[in-house]
């Protein structure tokens, strides 16, 4: 990092931390793939992040609850599935470029598929799960069997 910075260009620390994020990954084999953009004359390197939509897990008596954050993502473009025991959420946010012949100064939203995995609770009923998606939000169900659900008992006196 330089201690020295030209006082037309603003400092921005975020970038020396990036660069030696990209260098320190090179020297541990991981090679990111950056594109380059041109801000203000001065070159700007960015990386695509590897995008992870973040992800609430909630439990209740009767179920499993996962709401997952999903912006501007079709339903189309969400699939929801169980395998071998593990809850699937796999997707796909794509780049739409709205602005035909504009300059694009900086994109700092990630863009491309994501797969998340949740290894499904013993006490989960794979064959009820269910999920919808409104606004944004993917939320998906998944119910406890019955014999999981905690029951009273009675104790009989003799």
């Amino acid at each position: 990092m330089s201690m020295i910075q030209n006082p037309l260009n603003t400092w921005d620390p975020f970038r020396d931390l990036e660069n030696f994020s990209r260098r320190l990954g090179g020297f541990f084999g991981r090679v990111p793939s950056p594109g380059e953009l041109k801000v203000d004359g001065d070159l700007d390197r960015i990386t695509a992040a590897r995008w992870t939509p973040v992800v609430d897990v909630i439990e209740t008596d009767e179920e499993y609850l996962i709401k997952a954050e999903l912006p501007a993502i079709e339903r189309e473009q969400v699939k929801v599935s169980v395998e071998e025991g593990h809850l699937v959420i796999e997707g796909e946010r794509k780049w739409q470029s709205e602005h035909k012949n504009a300059k694009i100064h900086r994109i700092e939203r990630s863009y491309g598929s994501f797969t998340r995995t949740f290894r499904m609770p013993d006490d989960a009923d794979a064959t009820k799960v269910q999920a919808a998606f409104s606004n944004g939000i993917l939320t998906v169900h998944l119910p406890k069997s019955p014999e999981a659900k905690p029951r009273q008992i009675e104790v009989k006196v003799k």
